[in-house]
């Protein structure tokens, strides 16, 4: 069982960090570099050569079945629930077989949207408090399951 992490723009690596030690699970960070190297020997800093979804593409050729994905990025998501991964969002909310078109189709829908009004540009809640007490509850039940499904 691994967890990656989709860590650039990621709000939730120290609490991923944590949880991921507690479960003695390897978490690695996935980015285009910019992260201080943690000293902790549970995680592995994957830097990825810079590029369009370089990143993604190492994840989800590697995440399987037992394995947790946390990342904020429809495709991605797509990509490793078809593998077989749990994923995570950022808030803890889990991308799922039964959610994941509906997902893909209002990211789609939203970038139609931008694209059709110059002035309908970012937007969207921040990032809160609850949010991240949401992810640390999901990412520990998430660990536990992939750990029954085989993922130890």
């Amino acid at each position: 069982m691994t967890l990656y992490i989709d860590a650039d723009a990621c709000p939730v690596k120290q609490e991923a960090e944590r949880v991921a030690t507690r479960h003695k699970v390897t978490m690695m960070l996935v980015s285009n570099g910019g992260l201080r190297p943690s000293p902790n020997p549970y995680v592995e800093n994957v830097i990825v050569p810079e590029g369009a979804d370089v990143a993604d593409m190492w994840i989800a050729e590697r995440a399987g079945r037992g394995d947790v994905v946390v990342t904020s990025d429809m495709p991605l998501a797509a990509k490793c629930v078809e593998a077989g991964a749990l994923v995570l969002r950022h808030d803890g909310s889990a991308l799922t077989q039964a959610n994941i078109g509906q997902q893909l189709a209002m990211r789609d829908l939203m970038a139609d949207l931008r694209a059709a009004d110059p002035f309908r540009q970012g937007g969207g809640k921040g990032f809160t408090k609850a949010d991240r007490s949401r992810f640390l509850d999901a990412l520990e039940h998430t660990l536990r399951q992939a750990a029954k499904e085989g993922g130890t």
